[in-house]
């Protein structure tokens, strides 16, 4: 029997909650489908911080290594910990010691779920730039405090960068309606964005087969709404493909159904698994945040780990459960009782 071992970092507010719900449905799935997931948790969060000074350990990084897949709940807590130190002090070093370069995250609508467009039939896959861009953290700032003060921030767009997140577009495309639309902003942005264009022209030559479209962010914000059943794949940079997600989550009914993939391609390091919503202090501990981005993420994850079968079956009763009307408004149903309906779809 396979055993894969999994690192779980549920964090803040409602990633406990979510992650609790989505590794009962991982266990439900491994036991039908014959292999072993071993689970092994870190409590790496706001409590971590305030306790320690640090978001992780020093040695965090070394610790995850070794791990088949990471786990990520939702980190962040802003009253207390300010949520660039939260996001500096674990997720971006994670995403860029293991190399995940391509961040993923499917957006279409699950059935019996009405999103706020007339169209229902969008079927879109966000690929966004995970380590570099507009989040490379190069930059600074002098003379603070004083009216002198300046801040510098620097995008960093690299050949290698920017080539293999195009590429990983493009073959993602080619498994499915070979369409792919890249972003940019290059009548503004003339070094950084024209060298994007220029890399996406010159890696079509090697895939024609896929129909490649150059869209700028601001008329890509208009077309996801107006008419997103003409998307297929979009690929885009760190900053703006952060920003198209959130609307992709949105026409799809929300933060409770956006799951997302944190992928090392070449599986030389962990892959991190993660829902798009954040820790909603709020609403922690109540049993009413929706676990179906977290329960989808934990199936592209299944997937990405090579139980396609079980990851299908996850999204099978995902759907199931939807189709009931099961979490497909914001409070509808509790946590528990949207997992027990996905575990029994499942079992059926």
């Amino acid at each position: 029997m396979t055993i894969y071992s999994i690192a779980l970092i549920p964090g803040d507010g409602i990633g406990k909650d979510v992650t609790d719900a989505a590794m009962r449905i991982v266990a439900a799935t491994a036991s039908k489908f014959h292999f072993t997931v071993k689970e092994t948790t870190f409590p790496w969060s706001r409590e971590y911080y305030l306790k320690t000074g640090s978001m992780m350990p020093a040695d965090g990084i070394e610790q995850l290594r070794h791990f088949d897949a990471i786990y990520l709940g939702a980190v962040g807590w802003p009253d207390t910990v300010p949520d660039n130190v939260s996001l500096h002090g674990l997720l971006l070093p994670i995403r860029k010691a293991f190399r995940q370069y391509a961040n993923v995250r499917p957006h279409r609508l699950l059935s019996g779920v009405e999103g706020p467009l007339k169209a229902k039939d969008f079927d879109i896959l966000c690929i966004r730039e995970n380590t570099e861009g507009e989040y490379s953290g190069a930059g600074g700032r002098v003379h603070q405090g004083t009216p002198e003060e300046v801040a510098v921030e620097t995008s960093v767009f690299t050949r290698t960068g920017v080539e293999r997140i195009l590429r990983f577009g493009f073959e993602k495309a080619r498994t499915r309606r070979r369409k792919l639309t890249s972003v940019t902003k290059s009548n503004a942005q003339k070094y950084s964005m024209v060298f994007w264009d220029e890399m996406t022209k010159s890696l079509s030559a090697e895939y024609p087969d896929v129909e490649v479209t150059h869209t700028h962010i601001d008329a890509m914000v208009a077309k996801m709404v107006m008419a997103p059943e003409d998307l297929d794949v979009i690929v885009a940079s760190n900053l703006f493909g952060d920003i198209l997600t959130d609307l992709g989550a949105a026409i799809q009914g929300g933060l409770g159904f956006a799951a997302s993939a944190n992928y090392c391609p070449d599986r030389s390091a962990p892959s991190m698994f993660e829902p798009v919503h954040g820790s909603a202090p709020d609403i922690a501990g109540k049993n009413i945040a929706n676990p179906i981005a977290a329960i989808w993420s934990a199936a592209m994850m299944l997937d990405h780990l090579g139980e396609r079968l079980a990851a299908n079956a996850i999204l099978k009763a995902i759907e199931a459960a939807t189709a009931r009307g099961i979490g497909i408004r914001p409070g509808s149903h509790s946590t528990d009782a949207i997992t027990t309906a996905v575990l029994e779809a499942l079992e059926a």
